[in-house]
């Protein structure tokens, strides 16, 4: 009598358990991502893509969002994108005229877009020159790339914009992930559609190691993370592992995504974009 009690019991609690397993899968996301990558242009960008494409599904499951991503731009249009609320540019940009179109009409009707590192990059003469006025003087307002650090390194942080729902829960300041940082051909400041978020602090310097002296920033104003009030976007130039080039191992040698900081505030500024909170 006893043993089926026992049985009894077990199994009403095992039928309660995939009950709720049930509803929760049955929970719908609270939104949709999708990343767009291309991850051929150079090891660093490849390892944060393969990188990101672990990270974004688990934190997912933990936020309650829903993440895919794509190598084929061809996906970039009205149809494939009306499924999300938010695009992630992992590594490089759209070159194909229609696909341009099709996500600057998604931006201009209230889509979300937050875009890492490289894809902000623009550089006449190169095989990604600044040939798309709207997407890097008006969406971005970064204009053409102008200079990087090397070797990637840390750097610590300031945030000027406590108020913004990406920066409300980080601290003054905190060091990053180690990263190449870009100089752009545009100052920011001068731009009124910008909310520069995060820049590089002065305790900072000198920031990179080198060999070539123009690689070692000594001073200056260098704006990392920003807004454009006119969009749902972000743009956040940590992007871009350290890797083992000197012996062509190819090892990678930091992670983008072991960072507390800057983690939170890749996660508060995704769930701002996805929902508005």
């Amino acid at each position: 009598m006893k043993l089926r009690f026992h049985k009894s019991i077990l199994l009403l609690i095992l039928s309660m358990c995939g009950s709720v397993f049930t509803r929760a899968q049955d929970i719908p996301p609270k939104f949709r991502v999708i990343a767009f990558y291309t991850a051929k242009n150079d090891q660093a960008h490849i390892s944060f893509v393969h990188e990101a494409n672990k990270w974004f599904p688990k934190m997912g499951a933990q936020y309650h969002f829903s993440y895919d991503s794509t190598s084929n731009w061809q996906n970039l249009n009205a149809g494939f994108l009306s499924k999300y609320q938010v695009v992630i540019f992992l590594d490089t940009r759209p070159d194909d005229p229609a696909q341009r179109k099709a996500f600057q009409a998604y931006m201009e009707h209230g889509g979300g877009w937050m875009g890492f590192h490289f894809s902000a990059f623009a550089l006449t003469p190169s095989d990604f020159p600044q040939n798309w006025d709207w997407y890097h003087n008006t969406f971005l307002g970064s204009g053409s790339y102008g200079s990087n650090t090397w070797r990637p390194t840390s750097a610590v942080l300031r945030v000027e914009n406590h108020q913004h729902a990406a920066t409300k829960q980080l601290p003054d300041t905190f060091s990053a992930a180690p990263n190449e940082w870009y100089r752009w051909s545009n100052d920011l400041r001068k731009n009124p559609d910008i909310n520069i978020l995060l820049s590089i602090d002065s305790s900072s310097f000198p920031l990179g190691t080198g060999p070539k002296a123009y690689e070692i920033w000594h001073s200056g104003y260098y704006p990392v993370v920003w807004t454009n009030k006119k969009f749902r976007m972000i743009y956040l130039n940590m992007g871009h592992n350290d890797i083992d080039y000197e012996h062509h191992t190819n090892k990678e040698l930091s992670s983008t995504f072991a960072n507390e900081a800057q983690n939170k505030l890749i996660l508060d500024a995704l769930q701002w974009l996805g929902t508005g909170k």
